[in-house]
Order: C-alpha cells, then sequence, then structure tokens
C-alpha cells in the first residue's frame, strides 16, 4: 500500500492521511540531520499501518530518536513536555511568565487587580517601557483539546472591566495596552476570529505562525524542565513545586538534584543533556 493512502487517527479522533514531510519536518526542529532522521523515517515507514495513532508514531520516532542523543528526544517531546506541566494550571504559568521575562518583559504572576465591577485574580501581568498586558493562560493537561471561543469572550470582558478602572485610577504612568490568552493547545476557528476581531492576542502552540509557543521556546532555549529525558516524573515535579521550571533554571540551581539523592554520574548526565538544550 502507499503511504499517501494510509489514515492515521489524530488525538481528537480526526482522521488525516499520512504525511513524511510533516513528521520529517518535526524531527529536523529538534536539530538532528538527515544521517539521524532517513533511518527513523524508514522504520516508521515499515511499521505502519492503516489506522495507526499519532500517538503511536510519535512514540516510535521518540525511542528512535533517544537511541542517538538524548536532548535532540528532549526537544520532540516539546509539545508533549508541555503537557507535562500539570496537573494544575500553576507551572504553565509561570513558564509563561519566564519566557516573557526572557523577552524582555518584568512580569507578575497571580496578581489580584480591582475592575470597575468586580475583582479578578490575573495569571501574569507584563510590564514593558510605558505599556502593561494581561495574560491569561488557559492550560489543558490532555491533547486534544482546543480552546473554543467562549475562552477569549471571557477574558476580553474581564480584561474590559480592568481597563475601565486602570484607566481612571493609574497612578504611574504605565497604560494598559492589550489582553492576551496564552494556552498549550491551539484555539479553534471561531476563538481566533473573535480574538482578531476584538483586539486580544492570541498565542498558542503554533500561532501566530512562526512566532508561537513551539518557535518562542525553540528560538530562545527556554525548554520547561519536563522535557529531559533523564529525570523521572517524581524529579520533575519535585523541581517545578521548587519553582524550576525551565532547564537554565536548574543549571543555576543543581544543588535541588543533591537534595533528591541523584549520584553524581547521573547528575553529570542530566546537566550536559540540559546544557546541550540551552544553547
Amino acid at each position: 500500500m502507499d503511504i499517501a493512502d494510509i489514515d492515521i487517527i489524530k488525538y481528537s479522533g480526526e482522521k488525516v492521511k499520512f504525511s513524511l514531510n510533516k513528521l520529517r519536518a518535526s524531527l529536523k526542529r529538534t536539530g538532528a540531520d538527515d544521517t539521524i532522521i532517513n533511518p527513523i523515517l524508514d522504520k516508521v515507514r515499515d511499521e505502519l499501518y492503516q489506522g495507526i495513532s499519532t500517538k503511536e508514531i510519535y512514540n516510535r520516532a521518540f525511542a528512535l530518536l533517544k537511541k542517538n542523543k538524548s536532548y535532540f528526544a528532549s526537544k520532540y517531546k516539546l509539545k508533549k513536555a508541555l503537557y507535562e506541566l500539570g496537573p494544575t494550571g500553576f507551572p504553565f504559568e509561570h513558564f509563561v511568565s519566564a519566557v516573557l521575562n526572557y523577552s524582555g518583559y518584568k512580569t507578575e504572576v497571580g496578581k489580584i487587580l480591582q475592575g470597575k465591577c468586580v475583582s479578578h485574580e490575573i495569571d501574569v501581568i507584563a510590564h514593558k517601557n510605558t505599556e502593561s498586558t494581561l495574560i491569561e493562560c488557559k492550560f489543558h493537561s490532555e491533547q486534544g483539546l482546543n480552546c473554543n471561543v467562549k475562552i477569549p469572550l471571557y477574558i476580553n470582558s474581564r480584561y474590559q472591566d480592568v481597563k475601565v478602572n486602570w484607566d481612571k485610577n493609574s497612578k504611574d504612568n504605565a497604560k494598559l495596552t492589550q489582553g492576551w490568552v496564552v494556552t498549550n493547545t491551539r484555539f479553534t476557528k471561531d476563538a481566533l476570529q473573535y480574538g482578531s476581531c476584538c483586539g486580544l492576542y492570541l498565542l498558542s502552540w503554533d500561532f501566530p505562525p512562526n512566532n508561537g509557543l513551539k518557535d518562542r521556546i525553540d528560538r530562545l532555549g527556554l525548554y520547561p524542565i519536563t522535557v529531559s529525558t533523564l529525570l523521572s516524573q517524581r524529579e520533575k515535579q519535585f523541581l517545578l513545586s521548587r519553582s524550576i521550571v525551565l532547564c537554565r533554571d536548574l543549571i543555576n540551581d543543581k544543588f535541588y538534584l543533591d537534595h533528591l539523592g541523584v549520584s553524581e554520574t547521573r547528575k553529570k548526565k542530566i546537566l550536559n543533556e540540559i546544557s546541550q538544550l540551552c544553547t
């Protein structure tokens, strides 16, 4: 059977045709070259069958990539790693805050602001020059769950309520100029249309094109600690509870590995993997 005729099942349950070019592109993003990628593509292609899930294809490609270099596998699992920032949305808020800090913003997390009608807890407030931005983070711990139009509708009403009070009572020169919605998944077509119409900035896994979360993370080397292929789930949760959200945070606070009882040999491997990710 021609591989172009093979249907694969996405996390959402949607059926699409298999694309070797898409798989190649996702492997390319890790920085791996053709000498590593081509044998992986050959093996995955040989194991395809009608109705295979994207999860099975991902797991096979990930395992083959990990055999070569663990930091390539870490980059490849970025999307999954964002889901692993759960189960609550709190680590994701801190992750978004950290990405913005490295992009020239000063941020505050979990601050209460008074609106005209009611008070609101804002996930992240970002300041740059004389402008401030309110950011709401919508975290999903399951793949296939997208943000529908209700999310930006709700966030826009909160933003407008805060803005009325902000403009009336601002004691400094900071202007509240924009509201953002950031998600680790995707927005539906209606959500994107509404966000564009009302002036909300929407940031998702792959939106805006070429400047979505995955692009920003790759460009800045700001990988969440959950991408590590060498840390256990328990160790990652421990680090997240200590506000170690980015891989580069662990380089600065490596004593946490001693606290976890990690051996010197394993510690060296973990720090080597992480330093290669951050450069």
